[in-house]
Parts: structure tokens; C-alpha cells; sequence
């Protein structure tokens, strides 16, 4: 199969077309972040530094720390971007660009978000570190795949029971991390949990500014649901189209979490940055 011109888009240096990569400029353990300032957060611990390179919120770095070198990216905030990122990503490890046509050996990536969460059971402490071991979709992006087989459906259907979710909503999907990636980040110092991944920052989060919300109610549903002695931990915007489409495209995925905000108590981190540095320290020390 050789995909078209207008599928698998390159620029004239024959980068990839949003994230501006050649396939030599990626790593195989990529670390994700949502800000683009956060790429240098990662960076500066680096040993060296042999790319930069960025084009719109997509900011890339690839470096060493040791003899392992790792390549962190900015995605910008949403699973719409996630979708770009995440098949860019495959891309530029699994496609020859110059026949246009899949490569027979598969390369697997290690993609590991370091991001920022609200947690909603009031027992999660803010500036804790939580690893998403399940990620419900509040999005719509997987249901354009061809992805039942990576789902959880007894969970989502409990979930539309429990919330009695509008039918004008997207459906959720449930996907799971990469076991044996977890087993790397696995200490007393994270807290496993299951991330409601939002399409927005106020309403879908459960936030009333100035416009009424469709269910005043929807973040206590999401705190009192219960499946297995399964419960939903905290909120964010990209986990679930980071598990859903690595996933589907043969790699494996974590996301890490650092609980800025406890929505029940209604509290927000005193030390964010240094919050969020710990976290990124915690996270190369157990890449490297």
C-alpha cells in the first residue's frame, strides 16, 4: 500500500507535517507534554541535546541523559491534537517516506506523558503523582477507528447507567495502560488511578463561570462511580487518545499525572513548579 500526497502530508524538507520531524530526529522513548514551555522543563536535565525543532504548539527536543536517548514533544492541550501527535509520531517510526509505503519491521515506541490533573475524590492529596492504570474517553476520538477490540464495554455501560448520560453526548470508551511500561514507574511514591479524559477545560470539567451547565451534577456522579472496585481519580484532556491510539498502533503508553487541584476540597497546589519538576525528575530518573 503507498499512501496518496494528500494522506501522509510532508513538508519540503520531508519532515512530517505538523510535528516538522524527520525520522531520524525521533527517539524511541518519547515523552509527551501539554505546554510547550515544559519541553526546556525536561530538557535542562538532558546531557546533550542534538534536536530542536518545533512548528506551531508542537515543540520537540531529542537528547541523552546517559547512554538512553529520549525524545520529548509538546501536543498542546486535547485529544484533537493527540490524534495529529500520536499518528505523526507512528509515522515517522513505521512509514518510509521515501516509497510512501509501510515499513516490515515495526518499531515500537515508549510514550510517557508527564501532564497536570485535578483530582476528584477528595482522599487523592494535591502534588501527589498518579499513574493512569485505566483512562475513560469523554471525547468522541476513538469511535472514529476501527478500536471495540482495545475497549472495555461492561465499564462504559455501567458508566452510562451510573450517569445517565445524555444520548447528544460522545459515548465514552474505556482503555488501559501498557502493563509492562507501568511496571518502570511503579513505587510509594504513585498513586494508580482511572482519569476521566475531557474535551474542555470548564464545562466538560464540571466548571461554572458564566454559562449554565447541561448537568449541574456530573462531577459527583464521576466521584461516586464504582465498577469492580474501580473508581474515577481525576481529570484531564489527553490521557485516554494517548492509550486508545498507541494501543491500536502497536506501542506502549503511561500517563503520570501531578494532582495540581482537589476539586471536592477545593484546593490548588501552594508549589506547582516545583510540584510539576519533581515529577519530571521522578519520571527520567526511571527512564534512565
Amino acid at each position: 500500500m503507498k499512501f496518496g500526497s494528500s494522506e501522509l502530508i510532508l513538508n519540503a524538507d520531508k519532515s512530517i507535517y505538523h510535528l516538522n520531524l524527520l525520522p531520524q530526529d525521533l527517539a524511541d522513548t518519547v515523552i509527551t507534554v501539554g505546554d510547550p514551555d515544559r519541553v526546556q522543563r525536561v530538557s535542562q536535565y538532558f546531557d546533550k541535546i542534538d534536536i530542536k525543532k518545533g512548528k506551531r504548539e508542537f515543540l520537540t527536543h531529542t537528547g541523552w541523559i546517559n547512554n538512553k536517548r529520549i525524545t520529548v514533544i509538546s501536543t498542546g492541550i486535547g485529544t484533537d491534537n493527540i490524534d495529529i501527535v500520536l499518528n505523526e509520531l507512528d509515522a515517522l517510526a513505521n512509514i518510509d517516506f521515501t516509497t510512501k509505503t509501510i515499513k516490515k519491521e515495526r518499531r515500537i515506541l515508549d510514550i510517557i506523558r508527564i501532564g497536570t490533573s485535578g483530582a476528584i475524590q477528595p482522599d487523592i492529596p494535591v502534588d501527589s503523582f498518579l499513574l493512569s492504570e485505566y483512562a475513560i474517553g469523554l471525547d468522541n476520538l476513538l469511535h472514529f477507528y476501527d478500536s471495540t477490540h482495545i475497549q472495555h464495554p461492561h465499564i462504559q455501560q455501567a458508566f452510562l447507567k451510573h450517569t445517565h448520560w445524555l444520548k447528544d453526548k460522545s459515548t465514552p470508551y474505556v482503555v488501559t495502560y501498557d502493563k509492562s511500561l507501568a511496571e518502570k514507574f511503579i513505587s510509594d511514591k504513585i498513586l494508580l488511578g482511572f482519569t476521566a479524559t475531557n474535551v474542555g477545560f470548564y464545562g466538560p470539567q464540571g466548571r461554572r463561570l458564566r454559562l449554565k451547565l447541561e448537568d449541574e451534577a456530573m462531577n459527583a456522579k464521576l466521584t461516586s462511580f464504582r465498577f469492580d472496585h474501580k473508581r474515577i481519580t481525576n481529570l484531564e484532556m489527553e490521557t485516554s487518545g494517548i492509550y486508545g491510539l498507541s494501543k491500536l498502533l502497536g506501542h506502549r503508553a503511561v500517563s503520570l499525572n501531578c494532582i495540581l487541584a482537589n476539586r471536592p476540597n477545593g484546593q490548588f497546589s501552594l508549589k506547582p513548579d516545583l510540584a510539576i519538576d519533581e515529577l519530571i525528575n521522578f519520571t527520567l530518573n526511571r527512564i534512565a
